[in-house]
């Protein structure tokens, strides 16, 4: 008999959950509490679509390798879609450096290192249409889960059905019971709460990434091509006191970020005003040929999404899962930073690990058991990655706001580790094979860092390190203001 799945939350994991499973033969209802995309173009899913659920959804998101690669494999209809609604295809020779280019041969490989890109509206409407279409796959919209159905059996709690609230029906209550329950519901889930208070010990890590980041959206003008990605400074950095970024979309539209820490308060509120972030971004080279009053014009104020945490939840101890029949995927189960842009591709990927484990075998413990190995496996890594690039930002931004020499070590041990990373960045900017390792890993395609394991990519590094810091960080420094000069400057837009 063919079982049947709940799934809560129809963004791009739960959606991307619903594919994987109706792939494997399982019914699929999901349950979403934001109203549907409407008609029309990718425009008016930007600005016409009410979708309060999802914090992120008009900040800038990209598909990376790993997500681009499944999305080849296994729904090559659905690629098709997000090209024909004029997402882009960013290939692996596209993002090397012209001084790269006389050393870059194609090797096996690099056909999974290309990223899409376009609007996170427009990524979805395009990929809720599709799943619409799939006739093992139900939507319930303005539906809200308001309670999970527990029951304890031989000391094992058990989910057995939800409780919903209809906003379309006069807030009628009803319940849903399914074989399987599954949690896509993103960052403002209640469903730990809720299992916790029926007795669960759903464990939570969480460390704060101390930063704000705000997004504005533009439009280039007409008549105005897109700026050269290798030609004028680059788009996205790090100035210490402020991370920034260009996040193309399609149709001309693009969006920039300007990432701060908590502690820069005075940074913090003149990024909120839409003027004042684009004086800010005039100041950075690698900005200006994007937003120069004569390139583009602002389509949205600026914006910002804040409580930015890594958060990890074990569902299993003791080799004892705390609940049985209900599965977290997404940043329900594990959420990392926004700014590196890794959730879509650490989502979809956990789908089709829950989508494979479920139709692997019906016995509801070995099927919590090898989720959450999997999830171990193959998730964990990624998001550790993510969560010490959060505290070695956090380490430099406090270094810069102290008027500290950035990155001083002060142990053998950090001495050796700053060099190294020096180096590497170095022979990345310089060296294709070991550029094309680090693509590797921030595309997601092989363990965080597993390039640094290649015999050829570690005698580089080191031969780099025998030329000293102090020429090795070059590869890092990014053109801009310091941030003495940047206080000043916002000093001088406050009296004007």
């Amino acid at each position: 008999m063919t079982q049947t799945v709940a799934v809560v939350g129809a963004g791009i994991a739960g959606m991307c959950t619903s594919l994987a499973l109706a792939r494997k033969g399982f019914r699929v209802t999901v349950f979403e509490r934001d109203i549907p995309p409407p008609e029309g173009d990718a425009d008016a899913a930007f600005f016409d679509w009410q979708r309060r659920g999802a914090a992120q959804f008009r900040h800038p998101h990209a598909f990376l390798g790993l997500m681009c690669s499944l999305l080849e494999e296994f729904y090559p209809e659905l690629l098709e879609e997000f090209f024909n609604a004029g997402a882009r295809r960013v290939d692996f020779q596209d993002m090397v450096p012209p001084h790269l280019l006389d050393q870059y041969e194609p090797e096996t490989g690099d056909e999974k290192l290309w990223v899409l890109m376009c609007r996170r509206a427009t990524m979805e409407t395009v990929l809720r249409r599709y799943v619409e279409r799939n006739d093992r796959i139900q939507i319930h919209n303005t539906t809200y889960v308001t309670r999970a159905l527990t029951v304890r059996q031989d000391n094992q709690l058990h989910v057995t059905g939800l409780e919903l609230t209809d906003r379309a029906d006069n807030n009628a209550k009803s319940t849903f019971q399914a074989d399987v329950y599954v949690d896509a519901g993103g960052r403002s889930s209640k469903f730990r709460q809720w299992l916790n208070d029926a007795g669960a010990s759903i464990d939570e890590t969480r460390d704060d990434a101390e930063i704000v980041y705000y997004t504005r959206h533009y439009k280039l003008k007409p008549g105005v091509n897109e700026p050269s990605r290798h030609e004028n400074e680059p788009a996205a950095g790090d100035l210490g006191y402020m991370k920034f970024g260009v996040f193309p979309g399609e149709g001309g539209h693009f969006a920039v970020i300007i990432c701060v820490p908590n502690g820069e308060t005075e940074l913090r509120e003149a990024v909120k005003d839409g003027d004042k972030f684009d004086a800010i971004c005039r100041t950075v080279p690698g900005l200006v040929p994007w937003i120069a009053a004569d390139k583009a014009e602002a389509t949205t104020p600026s914006f910002g999404i804040g409580e930015i945490h890594a958060v990890w939840r074990n569902f299993v101890h003791d080799n004892t899962p705390e609940v049985l029949n209900f599965f977290a995927v997404g940043d329900a189960c594990a959420r990392t930073n926004p700014l590196y842009g890794r959730g879509c591709s650490t989502g979809i990927l956990q789908a089709h690990i829950l989508a494979d484990v479920l139709a692997a075998d019906e016995d509801p413990v070995k099927r919590a058991l090898a989720f959450e190995s999997q999830t171990e496996a193959r998730i964990r890594p990624i998001f550790d990655a993510s969560l010490r690039e959060d505290r070695n930002g956090i380490k430099r931004a406090e270094a810069v706001m102290q008027g500290l020499e950035r990155d001083k070590a002060d142990s053998l041990k950090k001495w050796f580790g700053l060099a190294f990373g020096d180096a590497l960045a170095a022979a990345a900017r310089e060296q294709i094979h070991v550029f094309r390792g680090m693509m590797r890993t921030v595309n997601l395609v092989e363990k965080p860092g597993a390039f640094l394991q290649d015999k050829a990519v570690k005698r580089t590094v080191f031969r780099y390190m025998l030329r000293g810091r102090r020429r090795n960080a070059r590869a890092r420094v990014q053109n801009g203001l310091s941030r003495t000069e940047m206080m000043d400057h916002l000093a001088r837009l406050t009296t004007a």
